[in-house]
C-alpha cells in the first residue's frame, strides 16, 4: 500500500460476505437432459414423428422434476441452477409443445383459408407466451405463495396434456387434420390456465419417507401397471384428470361460498 493507494502487483483479498454463486453439475445434468429432450421433442415433430415428440416432452417433466429434488437432497441448490431451470423449462415445455401441436395438428388450419392458417399458429404462439409468463411469475412469487399449490396451471402439466394429447390422437389413427378443432382448444386453453389465478395441488408437502399402510404401497405398482397397459391413454386421462381438477375445486368453492351466503 503506497500513499493510501493499494498497489495492482499485490494479491487482492478476496470477499467472503457476498453470497455464494457455485455451480453444482449434478443437478444441471438433469436440467439439461430435460432441455435437450425437448429440443428432441421439436426436431422429430418436424421430421413427422409425433408419437416420439410426445414421449420426449413427457421424459422432459420427469427429468424436470428430478433435478430440483437432487439439488435439495444434495445441498446444491444455487441461483444460477434456478436460473437454468427457468431457460430448460421454457425450451421443453413453452417452445417444444406448442411447436409439436402446431406441426401435427395446428398447421393444417391453412386448408382453411388464410386466415385460419393465423390462427393455427397465432395460438402456439399464445401457447409458448403463457408458458414464458408462467414461469417468470413462478419465479417472482417463490417464497410468497403456499408451496402447497400451483398459481395457475404449471407449465409442464401443460405440456403433458398437450403432449398426451397427439400421442392419443396418433395412437389412434388419427391425422392431425382430423383433430384441428380440438387440438386448438387443448393450446388455448393449457396457455389460459398456466396464466390463470386457478389453484393446483403441488404434490411438494408430500413426504416420501413417511410411514404408509400396506393398501397404499399397492396402489404404487398398479398405477405402473396401468400405465404400461396404454401408455398414451392412461397418461392422458391422468394429465387431463389433473388439469381439470383445478377449475372443479375452484367451483366447488364459489358454490359453497354463495350458499353459505344465501344461508346467512
Amino acid at each position: 500500500m503506497i500513499g493510501g493507494m493499494q498497489n495492482p502487483d499485490e494479491p487482492q483479498a478476496q470477499d467472503d460476505t457476498g453470497p455464494r454463486r457455485a455451480i453444482y453439475l449434478l443437478p444441471n445434468l438433469f436440467t439439461t437432459a430435460a432441455m435437450f429432450a425437448g429440443f428432441f421433442a421439436i426436431i422429430a415433430a418436424m421430421g413427422g414423428r409425433f408419437s416420439s415428440a410426445a414421449i420426449a416432452i413427457i421424459i422432459a417433466g420427469v427429468l424436470d422434476g428430478l433435478d430440483g429434488r437432487i439439488a435439495r437432497m444434495t445441498n446444491t441448490q444455487s441461483d444460477f441452477g434456478k436460473e437454468y431451470d427457468s431457460m430448460s423449462d421454457l425450451v421443453s415445455f413453452g417452445l417444444a409443445p406448442a411447436l409439436v401441436m402446431y406441426q401435427w395438428a395446428l398447421e393444417g388450419m391453412a386448408s382453411y383459408g388464410w386466415l385460419w392458417s393465423k390462427v393455427g399458429w397465432l395460438a402456439a404462439f399464445f401457447y409458448a407466451v403463457c408458458a414464458a409468463m408462467r414461469l417468470a411469475r413462478f419465479n417472482t412469487q417463490a417464497g410468497v405463495v403456499d408451496r402447497r399449490y400451483f398459481v395457475g396451471l404449471a407449465s409442464p402439466a401443460a405440456a403433458g396434456l398437450l403432449a398426451t394429447f397427439v400421442w392419443v390422437g396418433h395412437d389412434f389413427g388419427f391425422e392431425g387434420s382430423d383433430l384441428v378443432i380440438p387440438a386448438l382448444l387443448f393450446t388455448v386453453l393449457a396457455g389460459a390456465l398456466m396464466v390463470s389465478r386457478v389453484n393446483y395441488y403441488s404434490f411438494k408437502d408430500l413426504n416420501l419417507g413417511q410411514r404408509v399402510s400396506f393398501p397404499m404401497l399397492i396402489l404404487v405398482p398398479l398405477v405402473f401397471i396401468l400405465i404400461a397397459l396404454n401408455p398414451p391413454k392412461v397418461l392422458f386421462l391422468m394429465g387431463f384428470s389433473y388439469v381439470a381438477s383445478g377449475p372443479a375445486i375452484e367451483l366447488w368453492r364459489i358454490y359453497r361460498r354463495r350458499r353459505s351466503a344465501g344461508a346467512a
